[in-house]
């Protein structure tokens, strides 16, 4: 009985979960789309007839629109459906410590960013059994971890993922996520990126 009463309670926060990132694609889309076309709030309003006050909630991710709510936004902006609702969140990425000899001169690349983003880098220095707080970056940023020295785990949403000195990992940020340490310490050097808009 409590098995099934946990499996539908994680059904529950799965379904939340996906709502939410959905309500985020589409506040993330239409405000791009709306400004990219140099449009306010009042000219969406005007011909969709819904208030400027929905939309607003639209665009913070605050409001649940309906189907046919989305569907007029879309038309107004001149998207399809299929565009106010996309996801551009991207899948997770490991990249392993080389095992090549480390006193050799070498480059290697990790992750190449094609997008023009805005991004803060940061340098983490972890002590020995440091539990991370869950946090997200906001919407549509991702980011990119490189360990220094020593292991660290990243709870990433309902998965975790152990990153050994000089493993590299890219996720999408806006999942809450949070660092931790065993019984060693670690140094941790992280780039958040954002969406330019």
């Amino acid at each position: 009985m409590n098995s099934e009463l946990n499996q539908n309670i994680q059904q529950i926060h799965s379904s939340d979960d996906e709502g939410t990132l959905v309500r985020r694609n589409v506040a993330h889309n239409m405000r791009k789309v709306r400004l990219a076309r140099g449009r306010s709030l009042r000219d969406v309003a005007a011909e969709t007839n819904f208030s400027t006050a929905l939309l607003s909630q639209i665009e913070r991710a605050v409001a649940n629109p309906t189907v046919v709510t989305l569907t007029r936004i879309a038309a107004a902006l001149d998207i399809s459906f299929a565009d106010l609702t996309r996801s551009t969140a991207i899948d997770t990425e490991i990249i392993r410590a080389d095992s090549a000899d480390s006193d050799q001169p070498r480059a290697r690349m990790l992750f190449a960013m094609m997008q023009r983003r805005r991004f803060d880098i940061s340098e983490g220095k972890l002590p020995a059994h440091q539990s991370g707080v869950f946090s997200d970056h906001g919407q549509q940023s991702v980011e990119y971890a490189y360990v220094i020295s020593g292991s660290v785990t990243l709870r990433l949403g309902n998965e975790t993922y152990e990153l050994g000195e000089h493993d590299a990992i890219r996720f999408s940020s806006e999942v809450a996520h949070a660092y931790s340490t065993g019984d060693a310490p670690a140094i941790l050097l992280t780039v958040v990126s954002y969406d330019d808009e």
